[in-house]
């Protein structure tokens, strides 16, 4: 190791041959590496429970997140009546447009923080959190004075097609609690991505199963109690952003009062630096949405909406085992980003491995049940006579489809996890490019049948080659500089720069 220069005007010092100590020097450095994979050892056991406590917990969350809004549902509909209730979903609805209004910009601290999380830089960690909840903080202050100051310029009652009168005088109240609600919890829901990145993710899941619990049991109170239909609507919606206040209070109050966000620590390079990173996660986000939610018009363009809706109802069915892909596989985004800010890259490879085959195999039986039987699940489901008997050729294309994607987001997590985003919007553009022309066509010669095959054929050529692509560049770039210092990012941030 270089001593520090000496002081300016001091004596230069002298040189003196001086015997080495071979055998010293060996033992201190078999020291330096036993403790070196001590220390490996215990990191990956504690991202390994807390990988493991992230998938169950997710799974048990959105079974609870699932089953409390069945439960409310038919008490809220008879409670609130048709009409009322139907606003309330209509208005719901459209916040349900607005899911990426973060732009990324969760996505991005998320995978900046995994990597400070690694490296055990709090200071660093602290002004990201700050300069994210500013910057959100800011978007939803001013998109409330907006909602505020705009909610009597627009005929709501009109909009919403509301022909009671009664219902209609609480049309722009309802309006106000649904989308304040939901700007408000815009900053809030920041504290799901600082727990994930600090390898919280069960108690994260344990926060959201709780806000939908407590959600459903407000709801039930004020219905027994005769309270106004309004706060009935405002017990459902006011709970999710109040839940994520008290697990911000919780985190930041108690565990981690290092990291809560202090208006000292703002950045503006951490501010840009998460805008830059955020608004790839934004475009890549509404990329796929476009690719994987298109199907619905162009069938009804070319087949009619009577087989749009028959289609809908059998996708249906197969989002489920999307959303189980989604659910296993997101704790791997913040394990893989400590893992590979550490070097780690043996560990990551083989969870990685793990993780394609039981995403893959969790998909496969349910997907070949559905083969198997799917006439007779729509027919128990949907109970109508409306819904046409489904060719076992597009269950089987689904399934494929399925398999595919379940085997190409585990390889997703670790690009996510380093912010190589380049593989995977090359992977969707070309997906769209292929997928769309090949779908109007084979649907106008093969029907539903000929859609689906289109989807698993065009997401096996294109998306599926780029995951494995990015995943194998995002691994080469980590090996590659693992004995080299890290380089410092524009916004300031000192991390690996990743490949581009």
């Amino acid at each position: 190791m270089l001593d520090r220069p000496p002081e300016a005007g001091a004596a230069a010092p002298a040189l003196v041959d001086t015997p080495v100590d071979t055998a010293s020097t060996a033992r201190a450095a078999t020291a330096e590496s036993a403790v070196g994979e001590d220390d490996l050892s215990v990191a990956r056991r504690s991202r390994g429970r807390a990988l493991v406590a992230g998938i169950a917990s997710s799974l048990a969350g959105k079974a609870v997140g699932l089953v409390a809004p069945l439960l409310i549902t038919p008490i809220a509909f008879r409670y609130l009546g048709p009409e009322r209730y139907g606003m309330w979903m209509a208005i719901t609805s459209l916040t349900a447009m607005a899911l990426f209004a973060d732009f990324g910009l969760g996505n991005g601290l998320l995978t900046r923080l995994s990597r400070l999380y690694a490296t055990g830089d709090r200071g660093a960690a602290a002004r990201e959190i700050a300069s994210a909840y500013a910057l959100l903080g800011s978007l939803a202050v001013t998109l409330v004075l907006v909602l505020v100051a705009t909610i009597r310029l627009v005929a709501w009652p009109a909009l919403l097609n509301v022909a009671d009168p009664a219902v209609a005088r609480d049309a722009r109240v309802v309006v106000l609690l649904c989308f304040g609600a939901f700007l408000v919890n815009i900053p809030l829901a920041l504290i799901q991505r600082v727990q994930y990145a600090h390898q919280q993710v069960g108690a994260s899941n344990l926060w959201q199963a709780a806000g939908s619990l407590i959600s459903a049991g407000l709801v039930v109170v004020a219905a027994a109690a005769k309270a106004d239909p309004v706060l009935v609507i405002a017990a459902a919606v006011l709970a999710v952003p109040l839940m994520s206040l008290a697990n911000s209070v919780w985190f930041f109050g108690w565990q981690q009062p290092d990291l809560r966000p202090r208006l000292r620590d703002v950045r503006a390079t951490k501010v840009r630096g998460l805008l830059r990173l955020g608004s790839r996660f934004f475009g890549l986000s509404v990329l796929t949405s476009l690719a994987l939610n298109i199907d619905g018009f162009l069938v009804g363009r070319v087949l009619g909406l009577h087989a749009a809706a028959n289609y809908a109802v059998i996708l249906r069915m197969f989002a489920v085992l999307a959303l189980f892909v989604t659910l296993v596989n997101l704790p791997l985004w913040p394990a893989n980003g400590e893992a590979l800010a550490r070097g780690d890259v043996s560990w990551v490879r083989r969870s990685t491995r793990r993780m394609v085959v039981l995403s893959a195999a969790g998909v496969a039986l349910p997907a070949l049940c559905l083969v198997v039987g799917g006439n007779d699940i729509l027919r128990i489901w949907v109970r109508s006579d409306d819904l046409a008997r489904v060719p076992i050729p597009l269950f089987v294309a689904l399934a494929v489809w399925s398999v595919c994607v379940a085997v190409a987001s585990p390889l997703f997590m670790v690009q996510n996890s380093v912010g190589l985003l380049g593989p995977q919007f090359l992977g969707w553009v070309a997906c769209l490019t292929v997928a769309v022309p090949l779908k109007i066509l084979l649907a106008g010669s093969e029907g539903l049948s000929g859609v689906a095959f289109a989807s698993a054929l065009s997401y096996g050529v294109t998306v599926l080659p780029a995951a494995i692509v990015g995943y194998r560049k995002a691994l080469a770039g980590v090996s590659a500089r693992s004995s080299t210092s890290p380089e410092m990012e524009h916004d300031g941030a000192q991390h690996p720069r990743c490949p581009a």
